[in-house]
């Protein structure tokens, strides 16, 4: 008769105990983007929009504005997005407006950040004197209310796609400037700071080598903010008539369609297609935001949960060794 087999618990009999699930190791930023549902959605919404944007003048060659149709089409084989009440094709003014919206939303979105980064650096770094005069410049720019601001520098200044994109940089800055530098605060207390700073390193360089790569996530999420805040407030701006009129972008055809009395004549094809633009490309910035936080913050990872080992009992053993 078989004798049965001491085993501890947890093993089987001619098995090695149950090994433990193996844990993955921590994958590349860039990786965990391009695993993410979120990122990939909306990598591939912004791809669109990018696309037509660079495209526009192959899609649609020639003046966007021109006239050439009928005024107040509906939507049809010839004139898929319909007409303006001055004849313009909506379709042909949607995808030109896309070059001028999002080069002013990555412009304010690169420098504000910048700006950010290098206010929030000096000011978390240095310290004493420094960090007050900076705190106290960026406390004035948050104090400061944004949409009159925005009217005030837009309405004195001279009109055009510079302008609109200075005066956003200006109100943009500090809402960046002021994040970044509690980021950088926590950091600056870290022993590898402290290091560099004994070995005689330059403040330059322990700032952009030593504590700005462990603000990457914090700046990524900034710069993407960044860029929804510059698209959202030109087309705010221009559709109160404060930008350059002669410009096509998604804010100077709401401005028309306005004007024209888009909505009071029932003419939505006229307005739509800008307003969901702005919509889908602040929501595809978003779902990227999200998955950066997700990437970059351990607690939002979700973790599968291991399949339990399977543990026979000594008398499974007993009944297994005697076959």
């Amino acid at each position: 008769m078989a004798t049965a087999i001491l085993q501890q618990p947890g093993t089987t009999a001619g098995k090695t105990p149950a090994a433990k699930p193996k844990t993955k190791p921590n994958r590349s930023f860039i990786h965990g983007l391009a695993t993410n549902k979120k990122a990939l959605v909306g990598m591939a919404v912004m791809a669109v929009f990018i696309g037509l944007a660079l495209l526009a003048p192959v899609l649609f060659p020639g003046d966007p504005s021109r006239i050439t149709a009928m005024a107040s089409l509906e939507p049809d084989a010839d004139h898929w997005l319909g007409t303006t009440a001055k004849g313009q094709d909506v379709l042909a003014l949607t995808v030109h407006g896309a070059r001028s919206s999002l080069l002013v939303g990555l412009t304010v979105g690169f420098a504000s950040t910048f700006i950010g980064i290098l206010v929030g650096l000096a000011s978390a770094y240095f310290g004493r004197f420094i960090d007050e005069a900076l705190s106290l410049v960026t406390n004035v720019f948050l104090l400061l209310p944004g949409l009159p601001l925005l009217v005030i520098l837009a309405a004195f200044l001279p009109p055009g796609l510079g302008t609109v994109i200075l005066v956003l940089i200006v109100t943009g800055w500090a809402g960046s400037a002021r994040v970044l530098r509690s980021q950088a605060l926590s950091i600056r207390s870290k022993d590898f700071v402290a290091a560099a700073v004994v070995s005689g390193e330059r403040a330059g360089r322990i700032m952009f080598r030593e504590i700005l790569p462990n603000m990457a996530s914090i700046v990524m999420g900034t710069l993407l903010a960044c860029v929804i805040y510059g698209i959202g407030a030109q087309a705010g701006l221009e559709f109160l008539g404060l930008g350059d009129v002669s410009t096509v972008s998604w804010g100077n055809n709401l401005f028309w369609a306005g004007n024209e009395g888009a909505l009071l004549t029932g003419s939505w094809w006229v307005f739509v297609p800008s307003g969901v633009c702005i919509a889908l490309v602040a929501f595809a910035l978003a779902l990227i935001n999200y998955a950066v936080d997700e990437v970059t913050n351990p607690r939002l990872r979700k973790i599968k949960a291991p399949k339990p080992a399977t543990v026979e009992t000594p008398a499974t053993t007993e009944r297994s060794a005697a076959k």
